[in-house]
């Protein structure tokens, strides 16, 4: 009976677990360490001097030349800011502006979409010649034009108008060819529907293709208010009296401050320059975003 017993709870050997493989070693991924360390570079070198201008212009003028510089001011001091306000009528000149920069920048847009549809969709004789042209002055830098633009500009009587700098900068020949690239990339069909259905040229343009050429659109939009925002040049030979003084024109009057050592004064200026072409570019990227990737996925 025990020797029943015994064989009946007598359990056989479980055979051994087989061994988990082991898992393989991971090989560091050289190239993405490669591309994110570029990358951390890229953005050090360009956003360092932004840093470092906004950490200057919150020291105090004895702390802005102490040996060795420090990246971080020790008192952060906002009394520069509010010296360019007494110093400027910076709304004013913000005014102007967002006046000239805004109206260029709707202008190149109507234009520039008006101008790459004919040359995208409308056959004309001369139209590649005519392009090439339109090309052509792209390589014209406005220091070479500036003269017989304010030759021109005299003669209708706007010298010293913020006419004299929104009228001649409307016209882009980049726009041109951005739009007509952006229009080359639209289905060819919705013409020949629009057509078919009588609508001319112009109706065609207006309610067919001027719709979907909106984020085109505004890629030109914001890069004509990002580049005309901190225009100098042309402001400065085309204006005189300090009522039609854009913002970069007006900053100059600050460099007086260089001298006395109120260096901090001038970069406070060039801080508060930057932040409404700053906030243009957030609430406009998205914009620019699809823009940019319109017509790379089906």
């Amino acid at each position: 009976m025990s020797t029943t017993t015994e064989r009946a709870t007598t359990r056989p050997a479980q055979a051994p677990e087989p061994a988990l493989p082991a898992r393989p070693r991971r090989r560091p991924n050289w190239n993405l360490a490669g591309r994110v360390a570029l990358l951390t570079l890229a953005a050090v070198m360009t956003l360092g001097p932004v840093m470092w201008t906004l950490s200057t212009s919150l020291r105090t003028p004895s702390e802005s030349f102490k040996l060795p510089p420090s990246f971080f001011p020790v008192n952060p001091d906002f009394t520069s800011y509010v010296q360019v306000f007494q110093q400027l009528d910076l709304y004013l000149l913000v005014l102007n502006s967002a006046l000239v920069t805004g109206l260029i920048a709707v202008g190149q847009m109507v234009t520039a979409a008006m101008a790459g549809y004919a040359f995208a969709n409308l056959k004309f004789r001369g139209r590649g010649a005519l392009f090439s042209i339109v090309l052509a002055t792209m390589m014209v830098p406005v220091q070479v034009t500036i003269v017989p633009v304010f030759m021109l500009i005299r003669g209708m009587g706007l010298s010293d108008t913020l006419l004299a700098l929104i009228l001649p900068a409307i016209p882009t020949a980049f726009g041109t060819f951005l739009m007509r690239q952006y229009f080359l990339g639209l289905p060819a069909d919705l013409a020949e529907a629009a057509a078919i259905d009588g609508a001319t040229p112009w109706r065609t343009f207006r309610s067919v293709y001027a719709p979907l050429a909106v984020p085109g659109m505004a890629i030109v939009g914001i890069l004509a208010f990002n580049f005309h925002w901190n225009e100098f040049f042309r402001p400065l030979i085309l204006t005189i009296s300090e009522q039609n003084f854009t913002l970069p024109l007006g900053l100059v009057s600050l460099q007086g401050n260089l001298g006395t050592g109120s260096i901090s004064v001038v970069l406070a200026g060039v801080i508060l320059s930057m932040i409404p072409a700053l906030v243009v570019f957030i609430f406009g990227q998205r914009a620019l975003q699809d823009g940019l990737t319109a017509g790379t996925g089906k």
